[in-house]
């Protein structure tokens, strides 16, 4: 459990915002939903949902939101990205609708819906060996996938046959599935800490 209340933010333009905010919530954060300039600035840590990364980039520019978000990453802000989220966080995107733009921050390329559609949709375990003990029980919706991993970002995690799907670098952490959909907590426990260090 988090001793002292961590205030974080959850990007809330789009997406799977109540999954994230209740996680954090559950771990004992202080969480307020972010969707303009002044409320990311009111919060320790961003949290960037699983939704649709080319719908969240657009409503970012409507909302005022992609430059603020940039300047906090470059301050160091610690920020966790789920799916669409880690496609947002990566400083390359391969298969990127036209136009599309990332707040990035990641060292790595990203290729959205890398799987395939919603039916291609599937679940299996990861090996976390930062976290030790237990896999993690992985759910992947449409889910991109890290195509390379650049020399700032290190793997957390990745399929069978070596495909990354989570990483991080210093305060921002990406994974291409939802643990915030399994009860799967050590991602945001990770994300949290992080907070609690910067």
């Amino acid at each position: 459990m988090v001793s002292t209340a961590a205030r974080v933010g959850v990007l809330a333009l789009q997406g799977d915002v109540r999954e994230h905010a209740a996680a954090l919530s559950d771990l004992g954060a202080d969480v307020q939903l972010v969707r303009r300039p002044e409320e990311l600035a009111s919060v320790d840590g961003l949290v960037l949902p699983g939704g649709e990364s080319s719908v969240i980039d657009k409503l970012s520019r409507i909302f005022g939101m992609q430059q603020p978000i940039r300047d906090a990453i470059a301050s160091g802000m610690p920020v966790y990205g789920t799916c669409a989220g880690l496609i947002l966080l990566a400083d390359r995107i391969t298969d990127g609708i036209d136009g599309q733009q990332a707040f990035g921050g990641l060292d790595v390329t990203v290729r959205r819906n890398a799987f395939g559609g919603q039916v291609e949709s599937f679940e299996t375990d990861l090996d976390v060996p930062a976290f030790g003990g237990e896999p993690v029980h992985a759910v992947f919706i449409r889910a991109p996938l890290v195509e390379t991993v650049g020399q700032r970002a290190t793997p957390l995690a990745a399929l069978a046959d070596g495909r990354v799907v989570a990483v991080q670098q210093g305060a921002l952490i990406g994974t291409s599935f939802h643990p915030e959909v399994t009860g799967e907590r050590r991602f945001h426990q990770r994300f949290l800490d992080l907070v609690r260090a910067a």
